[in-house]
């Protein structure tokens, strides 16, 4: 396996995205910001990418960023700028998960804490390894929830689930985070990726620009009033109904044959 700090591989219509740095439990450094984001990017502008996958090498996902990094240690020991580190990394690193063109899939094979648990969380599904768990392990160093958790965890769990998990900074076991609704599903560790990519293959078969706006759609309507959220919902369907995707579902389902899906 290369040394490299993200990992890509394709496997027909899915890529498979993987953070690589396994003895450190994949914890973000300068490096793998620097590979994952252009590996997104990559697959967002791949027509031929229906679906994305992200794992973690080893034993974890990723525990968050690596305070050791060059980004977090300054000369003569002053404080680092960790504003900075949001703008440059996580923020940019958030809204594009959550603006990618295809599902994307976040296979959780192990602990995901802080940024990593976030990060996990911006995937349209999660899919959690039993063993796995989840950290909002912030609090403990002083800071807030980051890489998009102020906005997730109560839009996810509740007011009530989300300040107890970003306050007491506790472990939440993967089973225990499937009934808060936290995740989409928890598996046996050894089912893990054949279940994402089975998933995957599901999604890449589906109208992958259909997808992609009700993402858009589910997210900007948690902010709107109902005449607002009706609005945006007529104004999506006039422009899907133009596309290609939905003239062949609806040709398909007349003629009963499975559809075939272009739109991205």
């Amino acid at each position: 396996m290369s040394d490299a700090p993200v990992l890509v591989d394709t496997r027909g219509a899915v890529r498979l995205i993987t953070l690589n740095r396994p003895a450190a439990l994949n914890s973000f450094t300068g490096a793998m910001h620097a590979l994952l984001m252009p590996a997104l990017e990559a697959a967002a502008a791949d027509a031929s990418v229906r679906a994305v996958v992200i794992t973690g090498a080893g034993r974890g996902f990723c525990a968050g960023q690596d305070l050791t990094d060059a980004a977090m240690v300054t000369e003569g020991g002053g404080a680092p700028d960790v504003g900075a580190v949001i703008e440059r990394h996580y923020r940019p690193l958030a809204l594009r998960m959550r603006s990618m063109p295809v599902p994307v899939i976040a296979a959780v094979n192990g602990v995901a804490a802080g940024a990593g648990a976030n990060f996990a969380l911006l995937a349209d599904f999660v899919l959690a390894a039993r063993s796995a768990s989840f950290i909002q392990a912030f609090s403990k160093i002083g800071l807030v929830p980051d890489c998009g958790g102020t906005w997730l965890l109560p839009r996810l769990v509740g007011r009530a689930r989300a300040l107890g998990l970003a306050m007491s900074g506790d472990k939440l076991p993967a089973e225990e985070a499937e009934r808060f609704g936290l995740i989409w599903r928890c598996v046996d560790d050894a089912a893990l990726m054949d279940t994402a990519f089975a998933l995957a293959e599901r999604l890449a078969a589906m109208p992958a620009k259909a997808l992609a706006e009700t993402r858009r759609a589910l997210d900007l309507s948690a902010g709107l009033p109902l005449e607002d959220a009706l609005r945006l919902e007529a104004d999506t369907q006039r422009e899907l109904g133009r596309g290609h995707d939905f003239a062949e579902g609806v040709s398909a389902f007349l003629g009963k044959r499975p559809p075939v899906f272009t739109d991205r």
